[in-house]
């Protein structure tokens, strides 16, 4: 999922606060209610916040008024930061927007609190022909409701310094030939500097920006044949559990190795955000930095003078089928409150057609969903890394996350500080797997009873 990079959200929140807490609890009694001729007017809860991706919103939103004499839409800012706080209100008085902009992960407890409506019955069939299944799996819950319609996603990728890596001599990875996770650790260290063995490196082969370590720790499993969530299905429904054994941890375990044993990436990087990596990836203190999709524009945008970066494609285990990931998308739904649940999907299959993707991925720096958006040529550009996006697309799978209620307790409460005791060596696996497994599965039964 796409979000304000830190020291731009504080910007973001100010500016909108006034306007968020009016649209959402003023302005929406209106949404949603004819006006004197009869007019049906919605109200799109939108969380674009780059100045290329609110105008193309807007664009969507003033096309479809044009051309829509009896059901107008009305553009309500949001921001991420204040995302769930700010619809949780909105539902509980009863004055939620029609059109709603978030992410899966914070579809599962709206949609089992009863407050998205099912879209099954008003989606046209177009539009659930344009978006593989594994998109709408991660919208799919509760007895097979479909809760929104996953038009944005992001992959990871790996953003490397171009002229340090072809120093190397290490093989450089293609979207149909990605390095295995033992090539990474390799390049890795050939990469890596440490002129007077010191065990404090110049210059580090990678860095690992885990401030939120669950979903990256839970996403990239799926790259060597891991979950941590299963589900069985049971006389009262689908039961989660959590595991973690060999495939599971894998990853985790990779991490933990390049941070405190092989000094290819430093202690320091765990407590960073995607962003914080960007000042020293210039100045040539890390080679390699995994970060999500989107970074590229502030690469882009940043990048000094004569700096070369190049994109690679995620890492992939070496057994059959393990060249996966999992990903987040942004999603549309409709709020079931609304009075006009018909003309509001219709409007969310209108702004997540192909070509609507395709212009709103752009703007965003990020993929759409649509096999046929993600054809568009510009998405398929070389430059910026776009084409190592556009042949990634199929390798992502909706995170195991997805619909697991309890999910974000044992996130916040078990899984975050499990994991960065262990990636800092404050604990070992065992420690880390009996709070995941123990502590979480006593968690989320409590949400399944």
């Amino acid at each position: 999922m796409r979000r304000a990079p830190r020291g731009t959200r504080g910007a973001v929140r100010a500016a909108t606060a006034t306007l968020l807490t009016c649209a959402l609890l003023t302005s929406c009694a209106g949404g949603g209610e004819g006006d004197g001729d009869e007019t049906v007017t919605l109200d799109y809860y939108s969380l674009a916040w780059q100045k290329e991706s609110v105008a193309a919103n807007k664009k969507l939103v003033a096309r479809w008024n044009k051309t829509h004499g009896k059901v107008k839409v009305r553009y309500v800012q949001g921001a991420w930061d204040t995302v769930h706080d700010q619809l949780l209100t909105s539902f509980e008085g009863g004055e939620a927007p029609d059109i709603i902009h978030d992410d899966a992960s914070d579809l599962t407890d709206f949609a089992y609190g009863g407050y998205l409506a099912d879209l099954r019955d008003y989606l046209p069939e177009e539009s659930r022909a344009a978006i593989p299944q594994a998109g709408w799996d991660s919208v799919t819950m509760n007895g097979g409701r479909v809760y929104g319609v996953p038009f944005l996603q992001e992959p990871k990728v790996i953003i490397a310094d171009k002229k340090l890596l072809e120093r190397s001599g290490v093989r450089i990875p293609t979207a149909g030939h990605p390095w295995t996770w033992q090539e990474f650790e390799r390049a890795a260290k050939k990469l890596t500097r440490d002129k007077d063995g010191n065990g404090k490196p110049e210059r580090y082969g990678t860095v690992w920006p885990m401030k939120e370590p669950v979903k990256q720790s839970v996403n990239l499993s799926l790259s060597t044949g891991g979950r941590l969530f299963t589900r069985e299905r049971t006389g009262d429904g689908t039961k989660n559990t959590v595991r973690f054994t060999g495939r599971d941890a894998a990853i985790s375990e990779l991490i933990h190795r390049q941070v405190n044993k092989d000094r290819t990436a430093p202690r320091s990087g765990l407590g960073m955000g995607g962003s914080d990596t960007l000042p020293g990836f210039f100045a040539g203190r890390y080679a390699m930095v995994p970060l999500n999709f989107s970074f590229r524009q502030q690469v882009q945008q940043q990048a000094p003078d004569g700096f070369e970066w190049t994109v690679l494609p995620l890492p992939r285990g070496q057994r059959e089928g393990e060249n996966a990931q999992g990903v987040v998308p942004q999603t549309l739904s409709v709020a079931q409150e609304s009075a006009h649940k018909k003309a509001a999907a219709d409007f969310v299959a209108y702004m997540t057609t192909p070509e609507h993707q395709a212009a709103l991925a752009k703007g965003d720096w990020l993929l759409p969903t649509a096999k046929e958006a993600l054809k568009d040529p510009e998405i398929n550009r070389r430059e910026d890394g776009w084409r190592t996006g556009a042949r990634i697309a199929r390798t992502l799978r909706p995170s195991p996350t997805l619909g697991v209620r309890g999910y974000a307790e044992w996130s916040d409460k078990v899984a975050t500080p499990a994991f960065q005791r262990y990636y800092r060596a404050d604990t070992d696996l065992d420690a880390l797997r009996d709070a995941l497994v123990d502590d979480g599965n006593l968690i989320l039964d409590r949400y399944q009873r």
